[in-house]
């Protein structure tokens, strides 16, 4: 797998699945404005997390065991998350259409401008990376570890991985 497409897949995870985990939860963090910007957003949701976890940190310490009990199930059984993901982003779809739609056409059009140059594309996700390491440094390291396996898999057994023959 090129690491590009292990990226997006990374930023989807962190941006779509995680926060869709605290969903139904007390004190859980809903955005007023479901279009505003990403990273602005999801500083804020951090900042709102820390407080509820020094406010309540029973609660957070459940919560951080369910999520790595859930990577956990998510690494036994990869298909089964991503059809779960699927239906999840379905049923979001369903009851926000309007969202959904918004969201489609932002990723058709980041998609377009990928493949029309796809070096300013590679160029930005490693400074967004490259940012989050700054960030979180021990997170980051644990992200290139697992990344380094993922591509020693696929160069065991192409197959396995979603574009065959790749790295």
């Amino acid at each position: 797998m090129k690491r590009p497409l292990l990226m997006s897949v990374l930023s989807f995870v962190l941006c779509c699945a995680v926060p869709a985990f605290a969903q139904g939860l007390p004190g859980a963090a809903v955005r007023s404005n479901p279009t505003a910007g990403a990273p602005a957003d999801r500083e804020a949701m951090k900042g709102r997390m820390q407080e509820r976890c020094q406010e309540n940190p029973q609660q957070c310490k459940e919560m951080k065991a369910k999520m790595k009990q859930r990577r956990e199930q998510c690494k036994a059984d990869p298909q089964k998350c991503r059809e779960e993901m699927k239906a999840s982003r379905e049923d979001r779809c369903k009851a926000n259409p309007q969202r959904c739609e918004e969201m489609k056409a932002k990723m058709r059009e980041r998609h377009d401008q990928c493949k029309a140059n796809p070096e300013k594309c590679q160029a930005d996700r490693k400074a967004r990376f490259e940012e989050r390491c700054k960030q979180n440094p021990q997170r980051c390291e644990e992200m290139k570890a697992r990344m380094k396996e993922h591509e020693a898999q696929c160069k065991a057994d192409p197959a396995k991985c979603r574009r065959p023959g790749a790295k």
